[in-house]
């Protein structure tokens, strides 16, 4: 009987044992780890060491963290996250963080402000916060000293809110004295409330930036999804979900000011490794199975097409410019970025090239094959970074299970996924060299520091700093200290302190001529860039412009050719001239040029033609430039200059079949988008008889047939 009924024991417990394992196997998806045991998941690049700074209960589903001029830290809670919340119900939080032993570590958590729907980034700014809510953009202020926010003020609205991956964020200070925001390319319609009669701004297809000391907004170049990081010289680089870096090498301004040219992608992938990374943590089940799926679509269509489930950028985030003076000095100026999808931290040496404005995003030496920072938990999720007054980098940790949005996620593979899994958590963390010694909390204090202190500030070693101070003194509008500025443009060794004087001057309407003029004799080509923006502000500049076309920095001569474009005279149509005959074959250069009225008029081909060089041999770059000068002489659809056009494809020395495809390709496509017709003009009909009458080709005919289509079809809306 005791056998038996030992026997049975075992049975049942071998019984419950499989059972146990069939469960535990079922298991998809890892359980969190403490903030004490995610420490020990990390492998770090060697020489570095992370630390905690905080972690729940004292934050939770953290999206962005920044250090105001006091060195107070402000949090930015998206609890929502992936749903949308109802209007005035949001869950949006932002909090401030205090460190009241000195020890390091965050201990205090203060809510500034509540209920704030889809908040995703902040910037101080006049003793408050500018916050990026979609589809706002506020103001919040403490003005009683409780420290909670009892001013809210909408300062712009109508940005796209339906997609909270997709939406305004990533606000930043730039040396310009702009704020700039990553808007995604979402479609908007903007109005900025303290000028309630200027027009509604379209930002559709590029990003944003205003300056709220001039009343200023526009639509600027890029498409950044988030995470915004802006150099020294104000070059911005950004991320977008799969493209860990790409950058905007022309200015929305100037792309914009040829409303008859389409132009290009505004934007460039600059990474020499592409989409591979290091990751240390398996696909999670339902990325597997959905790439699995999609992939077999593919096949079965026969579509050319790849989709990676791991080891492959999928959820690049919060890309930032290192800045700060506590990592050794070859590390000042990498960009790092996070990967929630990978759970990891890459880095990105910006290397400039000889003969295209464009950097290259490189790996560093010794992070070839590994990553900077690589986790092994699953739940680790690097949404941010930040650069802070200590000079350490700060990583923000949005740690949750599930870090996608579920419109993306087949039905069936959503059944065992709790998308809110872990909105209870969340971790900000500090990395630093290894060397360093543990030291409190810096206190910097800045808003207590007289102008003239603040001035000297804008000398440290570590742009926050710097920043700080130049936004402070912009702030203050104090003009005694503008003696002080001139002194430290003319004579600081440091090219980026020159530029944050030069800057600070401009901010204080205390530019002149002179100065601008320096900056453009300037050594260092950062600042005889900026030299050039601002001396579009002084038309008798212009010479001493146009000859910086040849400047030996590309991006020094990319810029001359935009700023030239912003006048209209024979001498800068023959210096835009010469821009083409030199860097034809480079689309950015090609985009200065016919972005600008100058660069795209008759009197340009013209020039093209006398000079002969141009036009005495046939490259892809030359072809392009045809097509794309054609396109806008058909977009305007002016019949005198569709005329003259179409003469200069049949003169004698143009009838080469190559030039003539270009042209009338271009043509056919402009004119397809024009507001007007000209079918039917004698003198349009004439030309193109003309040129049909001696067309031997067949492609030079078929190009012919696609004008007359064009013409003849009703004009473009």
């Amino acid at each position: 009987m005791n056998e038996y009924r030992l026997n049975r024991l075992f049975s049942i417990a071998c019984l419950l044992s499989i059972v146990l394992f069939a469960s535990c196997s079922k298991k998809r998806y890892a359980d969190p780890l403490s903030p004490a045991e995610a420490l020990q998941s990390f492998q770090l690049r060697d020489g570095f060491k992370i630390e905690t700074v905080a972690a729940e209960p004292l934050i939770a589903d953290p999206v962005d963290l920044v250090f105001d001029e006091q060195g107070v830290a402000y949090v930015v809670e998206m609890g929502d996250y992936p749903g949308k919340p109802e209007t005035g119900k949001g869950k949006g939080k932002i909090r401030m963080l205090a460190d009241t032993n000195n020890d390091g570590r965050m201990d205090r958590s203060v809510i500034f402000a509540d209920s704030i729907a889809d908040a995703t980034s902040v910037l101080p700014w006049e003793g408050g916060l500018i916050v990026a809510a979609a589809p706002d953009i506020l103001f919040l202020k403490d003005t009683n000293g409780d420290f909670r926010a009892d001013t809210r003020e909408v300062l712009f609205t109508g940005f796209f809110a339906n997609n909270s991956e997709a939406q305004i964020t990533s606000l930043r200070y730039g040396i310009d004295n702009w704020i700039y925001a990553n808007n995604n390319g979402q479609e908007g319609q903007i109005r900025f409330n303290r000028k309630p009669d200027a027009p509604l701004l379209t930002v559709n297809g590029g990003d944003f930036r205003f300056r709220l000391d001039r009343g200023l907004f526009e639509a600027e170049s890029g498409s950044g999804q988030f995470g915004l990081a802006i150099d020294d010289w104000g070059h911005r680089f950004f991320t977008q979900n799969t493209i860990h870096i790409q950058q905007a090498p022309i200015a929305g301004r100037y792309l914009r000011r040829n409303p008859h040219w389409p132009g290009p992608k505004s934007s460039v992938n600059i990474s020499d490794h592409d989409l591979v990374m290091f990751q240390q943590t398996p696909p999670p089940y339902w990325r597997k199975e959905r790439t699995e799926r999609r992939q077999k679509q593919y096949a079965e269509a026969k579509l050319d097409r790849q989709e990676y489930a791991e080891d492959h950028f999928t959820g690049s985030s919060g890309g930032i410019f290192y800045d700060g003076d506590a990592f050794p000095s070859d590390y000042y100026g990498s960009v790092f970025t996070g990967d929630v999808a990978g759970n990891l931290i890459h880095r990105d040496v910006l290397t400039p090239l000889a003969d295209s404005p464009v950097f290259v995003a490189k790996r560093a030496e010794g992070e070839t094959d590994r990553e900077f920072l690589a986790s092994t938990d699953p739940w680790f999720r690097p949404d941010n970074l930040t650069t802070g007054p200590d000079g350490a980098l700060y990583v923000v940790d949005f740690y949750r299970q599930h870090i996608e949005t579920p419109v993306s996620i087949p039905e069936d593979l959503k059944e065992d996924m709790d998308f809110l899994n872990g909105n209870d958590k969340g971790r900000i963390y500090r990395i630093l060299p290894t060397t360093a010694k543990n030291r409190p909390a810096v206190s910097p204090n800045l808003r207590n520091r007289k102008p003239a202190e603040l001035v000297e500030v804008l000398a440290h070693p570590n742009r926050w700093w710097r920043l700080q101070a130049q936004r402070l003194l912009l702030e203050r509008r104090d003009l005694s200290v503008v003696p002080q500025l001139r002194t430290l443009l003319a004579q600081h060794q440091d090219p980026r302190v020159r530029l944050h004087a030069f800057y600070t001057l401009e901010g204080l309407n205390a530019l002149s001529r002179d100065l601008v003029q320096k900056a453009m004799q300037d050594a260092h080509p950062g600042v005889r860039e900026h030299g050039l923006m601002l001396a579009e502000r002084y038309p008798d500049l212009l010479p001493q412009l146009l000859k910086m076309i040849g400047d030996s920095s590309v991006q020094v001569a990319l810029q001359a050719c935009l700023s030239a474009g912003q006048f209209t005279n024979p001498a800068v149509v023959a210096a835009l001239a010469q821009v083409v005959q030199k860097h034809s074959e480079n689309g950015w250069f090609r985009t200065a040029v016919l972005s600008s009225p100058a660069g795209s008029s008759p009197e340009l081909l013209s020039t093209l033609l006398n000079q002969k060089a141009f036009f005495s041999d046939t490259t892809a770059g030359k072809m392009t430039f045809l097509a794309d000068f054609s396109h806008i002489v058909g977009r305007r659809n002016q019949p005198a200059e569709v005329t003259r056009f179409l003469g200069f494809l049949n003169s004698p020395t143009q009838r080469k079949e190559s030039w003539q495809v270009a042209g009338l390709t271009g043509l056919a496509e402009g004119i397809t988008k024009a507001e007007t017709r000209t079918d039917g003009n004698a003198e349009v009909t004439k030309a193109l008889q003309s040129l049909e009458n001696t067309a031997r080709a067949e492609d030079v005919k078929k190009a012919i047939r696609a004008v007359r289509e064009a013409l003849a079809k009703p004009p473009s809306i």
